[in-house]
């Protein structure tokens, strides 16, 4: 039997970096958590401890300050962009470099003052290799809510059933979506809002009777307001709430009073795509 080494790789997870760049008075700011990921020629360092192909994580870290100081930071696609073709073009063992980015938000107070917008996440995978380049943006903890527009019924029921049907029930979730995009040449900051916009609209505006039937709507609005999106891959769980039961108490309770359920929690996944799109060139994954 002959043993030998699997894929690998290796990089420096969660570099954080906050870049401010000041227009005079005016400040804004850029606020960042990036991932580094290399893939190549590696097996002398596995097999026999040999480092000479291998570049310190520390000298990515250093890599990613000076970028943001020597080119600036911009979209988080194209940051990433700038990396992962960085350092497959300046290492010629290297085939694959993934780069993650994580964006927070922060809304602007004053001319240097701000508030961060904790409500969700933008996201980013670039993943630059011999064949080809690939861009996969997302969000992460969108928070949603409807009240009411939701129902679950018709469901199979055998012995160990105790969830009655609803006809009016709330539908909640924490939006993780992921989306890639057909070239990586792309007006980032429309094609994000776009997105972001699409899923919120379907969500919103559909009547639902699953939380499947939501997400279908939610990846097919994406791919229907953005045509440089090839597929969608969301992420849903169901954040209960549970009707409380105010009898004991002598009260009615008409879907207005709910215990928040924390878990477990329903998760429902899915991939929504373009019949015609092409294939991925990476691996991705939400």
């Amino acid at each position: 039997m002959a043993i030998v080494l699997g894929p690998n790789r290796y990089g420096k997870a969660e570099v954080r970096l906050v870049r401010v760049v000041r227009d005079g008075d005016t400040h804004s700011i850029a606020d960042l958590n990036v991932g580094i990921s290399l893939a190549g020629e590696l097996q002398a360092t596995h097999y026999a401890g040999d480092n000479g192909g291998v570049l310190p994580t520390d000298t990515m870290k250093n890599t990613v300050y000076a970028f943001a100081k020597e080119h600036g930071v911009g979209e988080p696609e194209e940051f990433a962009l700038r990396l992962g073709r960085h350092f497959l073009a300046t290492l010629g063992h290297v085939d694959t470099a993934r780069i993650t980015v994580e964006a927070y938000g922060w809304q602007r107070l004053g001319p240097h003052s701000f508030q961060r917008e904790g409500s969700w996440t933008r996201t980013c995978t670039v993943t630059v290799a011999d064949g080809g380049t690939q861009v996969v943006s997302g969000i992460s903890g969108l928070v949603l809510l409807n009240s009411t527009a939701s129902e679950f019924h018709g469901f199979i029921k055998d012995r160990y059933t105790t969830l009655p049907e609803s006809h009016d029930r709330i539908l909640a979730t924490a939006v993780d979506a992921r989306w890639r995009h057909l070239t990586p040449e792309t007006d980032f900051a429309a094609s994000f809002e776009g997105a972001r916009e699409a899923l919120i609209g379907a969500f919103v505006n559909t009547y639902s009777h699953s939380l499947q039937q939501t997400l279908y709507a939610m990846g097919t609005m994406v791919l229907t307001a953005r045509p440089e999106i090839a597929e969608v891959r969301l992420v849903l769980p169901n954040k209960h709430h549970y009707l409380v039961d105010l009898a004991p108490f002598g009260l009615d309770n008409p879907n207005e009073v709910f215990n928040a359920g924390d878990r477990p929690y329903g998760l429902i996944e899915g991939t929504v795509t373009r019949d015609d799109a092409p294939p991925a060139t990476a691996e991705w994954y939400l």
